[in-house]
């Protein structure tokens, strides 16, 4: 077995101690340096967030998708339909062939066409920019809306997906059971200037070595900041050269 796969508490089980203060400033900083260097999957609205309207309607589809789907399918139907003009008068069928390869592929080949339209009808063709007026519109949850308010505008807010709530239980920062406990919790210890770089490096680091079932701490940044990572620390492996020069910044 990998050293670093046995870091991890099992899913489901829940630390009584109280949550953790982490100096956020330093975990940002490392996982930045970190994904600087080497060749990492990078999550799909990091890569590609310059459009609120594409960054809206990507995240409803990366809903109960795989993030590989989700940035193939989304290439797709931008290229088809780049506007909320476009996509408001996109054909259903030839909709719902394109998102066929997402979950609930019908349901939201509906939902992004409706939304669309209330988009132009509601707000002249742009995406509103403020909480309750995006979650005003179908397939718009708290996650898509703070997504779309990051990287769609660079607004302060905290996107919370699966990876966020996974990582900042198993780092010790938050005590929740939903993401919508771990957003309001992580507002209250996460400085507001941080909120904005949070999601995607949190995301990336998901995706790429805290993953769900097989963490890998051995080559984890965060090891000595984390309290997953300090118990496979104290079953005292050798980290490899990269990582204790990263814990040494």
């Amino acid at each position: 077995m990998t050293p670093g796969r046995r870091g991890k508490r099992p899913e489901g089980r829940r630390s009584t101690a109280p949550a953790r203060r982490l100096p956020w400033d330093q975990v940002l900083d490392r996982l930045s340096v970190y994904y600087q260097m080497g060749l990492w999957r990078v999550p799909y609205l990091k890569a590609h967030a310059e459009d609120p309207f594409q960054v809206l309607v990507a995240t409803v589809l990366s809903q109960r998708t795989r993030d590989e789907t989700t940035d193939r399918v989304a290439a797709k139907l931008f290229e088809a339909y780049p506007t909320p003009e476009a996509l408001a008068r996109a054909p259903p069928a030839r909709l719902r062939r394109i998102l066929r390869p997402v979950g609930f592929y019908a349901t939201k080949a509906r939902g992004i066409r409706e939304l669309s339209r209330l988009l132009m009808s509601r707000h002249g063709g742009a995406v509103p920019r403020d909480m309750e007026a995006l979650l005003a519109l179908p397939m718009v949850g708290r996650k898509t809306a703070n997504c779309t308010l990051v990287f769609g505008f660079g607004i302060p807010a905290i996107p919370v997906d699966t990876h966020v709530h996974r990582l900042a239980n198993r780092l010790g920062a938050v005590r929740t059971r939903t993401p919508e406990e771990t957003e309001e919790a992580l507002r209250k210890v996460v400085p507001e200037g941080l909120w904005v770089p949070l999601n995607p490096l949190l995301v990336q680091h998901g995706q790429n070595v805290c993953l769900p079932r097989l963490p890998h701490c051995e080559r984890c940044p965060l090891v000595d900041l984390c309290e997953t990572g300090e118990a496979f620390l104290e079953r005292g492996p050798a980290l490899p050269p990269r990582t204790v020069k990263l814990l040494a910044r």
